[in-house]
This record gives C-alpha cells, structure tokens and sequence, in this order.
C-alpha cells in the first residue's frame, strides 16, 4: 500500500467558463512570460533597451515551437505515421511532444533573424535569455504531469508519480516523476547560470554555453530513468547521445570563446550606451582630462604660457585660445 504519492490530475484540461485550456499549452504559456520578464531585466542591466527581449521573442518563440514539434515528429515517427496512427496526431501540439533540441536550435534561429533585424549581437541575447529559458522549461516540465506522460521506472518512494490513464500502452502505477526531476534541475541551473554570469562577467554567449552545457548533464541522467518508447543507438536513447554531443559542443565554445574574446560585450545594443558602471567610467575619464572644457591642469594655471605681446592684446589671446 502506497503511503504518499504525487496523485495526476483527471484530465489535462482546464476550463475557464465555457473555455478550455489545456495544462499543457498552459505551462508553456506561462514559461514564455517568465523567460521574457526575466531575460528583459537582464537586457536592461547590461545596457540595452526595454522590450527588446520581447520584440526578438516575437521570432524566437514561434520558431521555437515549430524546431520543437518538429525534432518530436522526427525522432517519434512512429506515434504517428506508423499502421493504425493518424498523420493528423503531428499537428496536435497540445497533447504533449516538444523536443528541446529543436525548438532550441530553430528558437535560436528565430532569434538571429530578429537580432539581425535589429543590429544586436546574437551572443549578447543568448546571455540575457539563457536563465529565463531554464525557468521556461522548469514550468514547462509540468505539462507532462497534466498529460501523465514521460515518467520513469516503477517506484514506491514517497515522491513517486501516480498514474491513473491506461491509454497508448500506458500501465496505472506509481513511478518515478521524471518532470519533476528535470523541472528542479532546470531551477537549479538557471540559479547556476545566475551565479556564474555575476562572479565571472560571462559574455559572448558564454552564459548561454554554460546553460546547454548543464542541462544537458541532467537531461542525461534523467533520460536513463525513462519508460516511454524511444530510438536507442548502441544501448542508450537518442537523446542520451544528443545531450552528450550537445554537452561537448557547449564546453568546446566556452573554451574557445574565452580565450579568442575575453570579458562581455561593451555594447549590446545600438544607439543605448553600456551598463551603468561604463557610464560612470567614461564621465569620471572625461572629467578628469586636462582637454576637458573649461578645464585646467594644477601644473599650468590659465594664461601661464601666454607671451607678454599676446597678453597685451585681447583680441589676439582670444584667438590662441579658440586654436589651442
């Protein structure tokens, strides 16, 4: 007898009034807003304008859901395409079946076509976004408790999934919630990158790096634990060979992008001077400089150099002033 479990909602739809809404379009909802609210207040502090993130999210997002569904499609064919399965179940984007690794790569493309619009460095984008996207996907991982789908192995331990569908092969149990371990982990590496980017001053897409990088660590153990159907290339998942690829890909720019472009960026984004501190810097340099208007060095007192002839002439001092 199970003492303590995570019990699953009845039904994966929610509903406003006479409005349905899904859980999981829901989370996803909900995962966008936080990525964009958060990814703005960090585009602010390191020097650019309000509601740039959104604008460049405008392309980013909808590329991203398409790279996502796509990737699942892919690599899942068989849910859909095979005997007995309709074709039509692909474009049901609101019954679960978003892959990362494409709605990041096609959400990043997105992205470089907003940025390019808008003359701003991509790398400088990814920085500010890459916290909010883990948080994005932390609440995004709670879809799959509302469709009861991507738990692990069988379990009795007070934390484990109750699942009550039987439907698509699915057996009633309790199980390891395997959304739930990705959605802490995901928590937990935005908090990472958070730390990381204030002790080191990451820049030039580091911090998004250092992201991919750690996701993709705990999406590999995390994929181990996993039942549902899946490709497997020499014993392991696909997606335990994608994060390992994905993992080395992502340490291999971090090393490289330090030592070929050090520091961040100055400038994010065009027409908006750097953060506060440059600010600060570049009127403290200017205040200080001799050439400053008005200004005069403590050495040279006004008017020291001046010949007695040039003294004696107003109008000629005036002039050496205006040349010097």
């Amino acid at each position: 007898m199970e003492l303590a479990y995570i019990p699953s909602p009845s039904s994966g739809v929610l509903y406003l009034g006479p409005v349905p809404l899904r859980g999981y379009a829901f989370c996803i909802i909900i995962g966008v807003f936080v990525a964009v609210w958060l990814g703005n207040k960090r585009w602010i502090a390191r020097g650019g304008r309000a509601g740039t993130v959104a604008d460049i999210a405008v392309w980013a997002v909808p590329f991203g859901l398409v790279g996502g569904r796509l990737y699942h499609v892919i690599t899942d064919y068989q849910l859909y395409f095979s005997e007995g399965r309709d074709w039509v179940d692909a474009f049901k984007i609101w019954e679960g079946g978003l892959g990362i690794w494409g709605a990041i790569a096609f959400g990043a493309l997105g992205a470089w076509i907003g940025c390019r619009r808008r003359g701003i460095p991509m790398p400088a984008y990814a920085d500010a976004v890459a916290p909010g996207i883990a948080f994005a996907q932390a609440i995004g991982r709670w879809g799959n408790w509302f469709n009861q789908e991507l738990y692990g192995r069988a379990t009795d331990l007070p934390w484990a999934v109750e699942i009550t569908s039987s439907a698509d092969g699915r057996v009633p149990g309790t199980y390891h919630p395997t959304f739930l371990y990705e959605s802490l982990w995901c928590v937990g590496v935005a908090l990472l990158v958070i730390w990381a980017d204030r002790r080191f001053g990451l820049g030039h897409g580091r911090a998004f790096a250092l992201y991919v990088a750690a996701y993709c660590a705990g999406r590999f153990w995390i994929e181990y634990m996993r039942v549902d159907e899946a490709h497997h290339v020499l014993g392991m998942r696909l997606n335990n060979w994608t994060s390992i690829l994905v993992f080395l890909l992502a340490v291999l720019y971090i090393v490289l992008s330090a030592r070929r472009r050090p520091g961040r960026e100055t400038v994010v984004e065009p027409g908006v001077s750097g953060g506060a501190d440059e600010a600060g810097a570049v009127e403290k340099d200017e205040a200080d400089s001799p050439d400053a208007e008005g200004g005069a060095t403590a050495e040279e007192p006004p008017g020291a150099s001046e010949s007695p002839e040039s003294s004696g002439n107003p109008k000629d001092g005036a002039g050496s002033a205006k040349k010097g």
